[in-house]
């Protein structure tokens, strides 16, 4: 059987819909986000039922006030996991209503596009295909599109590439692509006032972020974003293979040596710790929950970041995305 994949979504047997995170899921639940609950009115509609979107945006702080909300009114989808040390939102697996998997989604609207929104991501997918010669089974698409609450009117294309081969062919023709723009002028300076003031990083760093965001921009007048997401085979890692335990905040500045897993959510980065500021140990790793950090810094950069300690088996790793832990970034020096 596939295997649950980040940016999957799922449908709980209260109409809630969550959207799945990472790869690590205990054998009876899945590991995943609230992000839209049933309501009595709303911009997003299914048929005739309303929706209300409770992530307002992607920051570990709106995933915390979900997992409040959750613990009032739906405690069943809200579990300590002992294999990582930490209390998140999980839907057990004989809570789902339905489970939407992002590349059936975008098969069917390749085939069968129903509205103006759908067109734009079957041509936009044909257009990756062409220049890539990705197949389409490769692809996939996330949000409001697969799960069938979008509007035309406002909504975005949150476009998946599976594999990290296929996300750097992606990653080389996307500016070339007909109908593809960049972040400019007034909508850079959008995205850069927005990144500045949800995780309180200044000016300069939100430039160099804008600056390196290969993978959002506009197609044919729409907003996308697009995510590279691990294939099968790439999720080498079982669930218990590791025992995680988390000592505490730490702050390090450390140099990057490797980037190659930093493409995919959550984002990997080797370093060799130059100094600690806080906390116990050196890490090997810097791990990142927030998509703000993917794909974000390079093999020589040097970097500060504050975060959750863990030693993870016989190795120590900085992991941003905590609960507990405030302020978290990685900014460069």
């Amino acid at each position: 059987m596939r295997k649950p994949k980040d940016r999957d979504f799922i449908e709980t047997r209260e109409g809630m819909f969550f959207c799945v995170a990472g790869y690590l899921h205990p054998p009876d639940k899945i590991t995943a986000y609230l992000k839209y609950s049933p309501a009595s009115q709303g911009k997003w509609k299914k048929g005739a039922s309303h929706f209300r979107r409770e992530l307002p945006f992607y920051h570990v702080f709106s995933v915390s006030q979900t997992i409040d909300y959750l613990k009032k009114d739906f405690p069943h989808y809200v579990h300590y996991c002992p294999v990582r040390s930490i209390e998140m939102s999980m839907v057990p697996r004989d809570r789902i209503s339905q489970y939407y998997v992002p590349e059936e989604r975008i098969a069917q609207l390749v085939d069968y596009p129903h509205d103006e929104l759908e067109q734009k991501v079957r041509v936009f997918a044909q257009e990756i295909m062409k220049e890539t010669s990705i197949p389409l089974n490769q692809l996939g698409i996330t949000g409001s599109i697969l799960i069938g609450l979008h509007n035309p009117v406002f909504s975005d294309i949150d476009l998946i590439v599976y594999g990290r081969r296929n996300a750097i062919l992606i990653k080389e023709i996307l500016p070339q692509l007909p109908h593809v723009t960049g972040l400019q002028g007034e909508k850079m300076e959008e995205w850069i006032q927005h990144k500045m003031s949800i995780f309180g990083i200044d000016r300069k760093q939100a430039e160099l972020f804008a600056a390196r965001k290969w993978n959002y921009g506009f197609f044919d007048g729409t907003y996308f974003s697009l995510h590279p997401t691990r294939t099968d085979a790439d999720i080498t890692e079982t669930y218990g293979d590791i025992q995680y335990t988390g000592l505490g905040p730490a702050t390090v500045r450390a140099v990057i040596t490797d980037s190659s897993e930093s493409m995919f959510l959550p984002a990997g980065y080797k370093v060799e710790t130059l100094e600690v500021q806080e906390g116990e140990q050196p890490v090997e790793d810097i791990i990142s929950y927030e998509g703000l950090y993917c794909d974000s810094f390079v093999e020589g950069d040097i970097v500060e970041a504050r975060g959750r300690l863990e030693k993870a088996d016989d190795r120590y790793r900085l992991v941003l995305g905590s609960l507990h832990v405030d302020p978290q970034y990685i900014r460069s020096i």
